[in-house]
């Protein structure tokens, strides 16, 4: 706002000046109006807490049983219930006024801590025993519930960024506080919660929405810090429903909880202590959620959560299906012995479905990382899908970013300024994990992962995931690389092969074309002047001769420049003898004595593929030539070796060896690209003892070898 004013003209200007005191009376506004609700709660609270005391100082005969045998005054009990709702409602104050003092200005944050205040105020122990104890408040209990599951139900539809998502779904909450409004109005029973069935099934159907909601925003909307956001709320709602399981189900399956006496006792004590201080964990979390969602890992809380919730669920369930369910239809006396053998199923059952779910709810939270096989086989599916070597690189990222639930991944590729990104899906991050990618001994690429939250590293698991995929990155990249310099290399090839035929058309159509057509031209006219003028034909006839051999040059240099003829007449050592025997005697620029330049070639040599005998050949004539005109040698020494699959040529001189600071020359640069055309390779390097050693390898296809059909 303050850069967007900054920018404007004066009237901008203005407007920033004048924000201030708009913005200090509305937060004075949202002050008063909390500061309103929190008196009205804190009232409210102070009545229902001394309606639960008066209320508890009269406990159920077996409880009163308990006490007795403890030796423990009624008051005593009734005081520490008392605390305990007391802890809950302090501690939802508390939070609701941390989280409106650091975000004053966030909308979901004040309503946010105007519901937690509504959760201290009027939860449903304490408006129980309040509309209990006095009837008179029984319309404000009834509103207060009311709004506690209002707001509820709005906050699961809001959360985490204050609008409804989808937009359709204002129209349906509307719709909703409407009929809510209805059946709270015309309920005359006590509001706990909806106490008819008609503000039951409203209640369900709002609880149901704000979760399909809260599903689609995680699935679909939520960007990585709101879904941080919604594992905290989530982990705190699953923890509270977890402690109610955990400290409200042991009556049910021990008979000895609910006989008078200590066991009833401690059956309340446990009862009300372990699920009001279990629903703690709501306001705590939402206040982690929308204050410090940032700083504390939540997934392994949230793993736990899941798996030991279902787990105990699934015991519970089990225990309940086989003993009440069989007890039922067998007779009463064989209990023991069916609680004897559901024990034992538990027992022997426990372990495996406890790694059963760990493994469902590493799936759900971080993906595949547990499961390698199945991403390396899903991944090879992918690639026998793909036609194009890009798209091979655009599968590695998408099965990385699926297997591990990951918001971004990216494949980089080296180039002359770093690497640049080739292939990646999702959204890039501020600062991406980079994982370098190697084949062989090089570095292939690099791997950019955007974490699942921010500031969160990837875990041992996904480390390990990723060391076995890192490989077969590596090899992709590699097979791309060399797909695409495959590709270069066909369109060098067919770009310099219409350069030649270019050059060639050139040649014949704008030299010998005319020259061709002059000499006609001049026959024709020879012979009209060879009767009547003999010295003037003879003249022209002598003019044709010297074009003809003009000619005939001209197609001698252009038949040399497409292949030597020395090689097709004395194949390749006699070509390199001539050549070397030409430059032998060709004028030193120093006028020093002649080269004496020896060559050692197997005697005889197999007849060679044309493109390696034309690259040997123009190797060794222009490292000859180098020697002459800068190496100041005495003798150069060329020497051929011929293997299976190799030609080696080595050329040596003992001249003045390779300048340091002069740069590679044209010539130079034509060998090692003459080399490289056929796969082969080229190095210059200073001699032992001085001078220079040029050493090129030109591999030869297999079973290449031509026989010899010389004469």
């Amino acid at each position: 706002m303050e850069q967007a004013s900054a920018g404007g003209g004066s009237m901008r200007g203005r407007s920033a000046v004048a924000a201030p005191p708009r913005w200090t009376a509305t937060r004075a506004s949202v002050w008063l109006t909390t500061a309103g609700f929190t008196l009205l709660a804190a009232g409210l609270t102070t009545l229902s807490l001394s309606a639960v005391f008066a209320q508890r100082r009269i406990p159920t005969v077996k409880v009163q049983a308990g006490l007795t045998e403890l030796g423990i005054s009624a008051t005593l009990y009734a005081a520490y219930l008392t605390a305990v709702l007391a802890c809950f409602a302090i501690g939802c104050f508390t939070i609701a006024g941390v989280i409106a003092r650091r975000r004053p200005d966030d909308a979901m944050a004040r309503f946010a801590s105007l519901l937690l205040i509504a959760m201290g105020a009027a939860n449903a122990p304490t408006i129980d025993a309040m509309v209990a104890r006095y009837p008179a408040l029984a319309v404000p209990g009834q509103v207060a519930a009311g709004l506690l599951w209002t707001g509820l139900v709005l906050f699961f539809l809001l959360f985490p960024d204050g609008r409804f998502t989808p937009a359709w779904m204002r129209v349906g909450a509307s719709v909703w506080l409407v009929a809510g409004a209805s059946v709270f109005l015309l309920a005359s029973d006590t509001l706990t919660g909806p106490t008819t069935l008609a503000g039951g099934l409203i209640v369900l159907i709002g609880l149901v929405a704000g979760a399909g909601v809260q599903i689609y925003r995680y699935l679909r909307r939520s960007n990585p810090v709101q879904r941080q956001q919604t594992k905290w709320v989530v982990s705190g709602i699953a923890g509270a429903v977890l402690c109610q399981l955990l400290f409200i189900l042991p009556a049910s399956f021990f008979p000895s909880l609910t006989r008078p006496g200590t066991g009833a006792l401690l059956n309340d004590l446990m009862e009300i202590t372990g699920v009001t201080l279990g629903y703690l964990l709501i306001p705590i979390t939402l206040g982690i959620a929308i204050l410090r969602h940032r700083l504390w890992e939540i997934d392994i809380l949230l793993n736990r959560a899941l798996v030991y919730g279902v787990l105990t669920a699934s015991v519970i369930g089990f225990y309940v299906l086989l003993v009440g369910g069989l007890g039922t239809l067998l007779h009463e006396r064989s209990q023991p012995i069916l609680a004897l053998v559901a024990t034992g199923l538990i027992a022997v059952l426990f372990q495996p479905w406890r790694n059963r779910l760990q493994l469902a709810a590493n799936r759900f939270l971080y993906g595949e990382r547990d499961d390698p096989y199945a991403v390396i086989s899903r991944l090879g599916q992918r690639w026998g899908q793909t036609a194009a070597p890009h798209d091979t690189l655009v599968s590695i990222v998408t099965t990385v970013a699926e297997a591990l639930k990951l918001p971004y991944a990216a494949i980089a590729l080296p180039d002359h300024d770093g690497f640049t990104v080739t292939a990646d899906i999702g959204t890039i991050p501020v600062a991406p994990i980079r994982l370098p990618l190697s084949y062989g001994q090089e570095i292939a690429g690099e791997l950019h992962l955007g974490p699942r939250a921010p500031g969160e590293a990837l875990t041992a698991a996904d480390r390990r995931l990723l060391a076995d995929l890192a490989p077969l990155a590596g090899a992709a990249i590699h097979a791309a690389r060399l797909s695409g310099d495959l590709q270069q290399s066909r369109e060098r090839l067919v770009t310099t092969r219409e350069e030649e035929r270019r050059r060639l058309r050139r040649d014949l159509h704008d030299g010998l074309g005319p020259a061709l057509a002059a000499q006609t031209l001049k026959v024709g006219s020879a012979r009209a002047l060879l009767i009547r003028d003999p010295a003037a034909a003879d003249h022209l006839l002598a003019a044709l001769e010297h074009d003809m051999q003009t000619v005939l040059a001209d197609i001698r240099r252009l038949v040399y420049h497409l292949r030597p003829p020395a090689l097709d007449d004395l194949g390749l050592v006699g070509a390199l003898r001539d050549t070397s025997s030409q430059l032998t005697h060709a004028a030193r620029p120093d006028d020093r004595s002649p080269l004496h330049i020896r060559l050692l070639a197997p005697d005889p040599l197999p007849s060679l593929p044309a493109a390696v005998e034309v690259a040997a050949y123009r190797i060794v004539q222009e490292a000859l030539t180098n020697v002459v005109r800068h190496a100041q040698a005495e003798t150069c020494q060329v020497a051929l070796r011929l293997s299976s699959d190799t030609l080696e040529i080595e050329i040596a001189d003992d001249g003045i060896g390779l300048p340091t600071a002069r740069p590679s020359g044209v010539g130079l640069a034509s060998m090692r690209e003459r080399a490289t055309e056929l796969g082969g390779t080229l190095r210059t390097e200073s001699g032992a003892g001085g001078g220079t050693r040029v050493l090129a390898c030109l591999p030869l296809p297999a079973n290449r070898l031509l026989p010899d059909t010389a004469p």
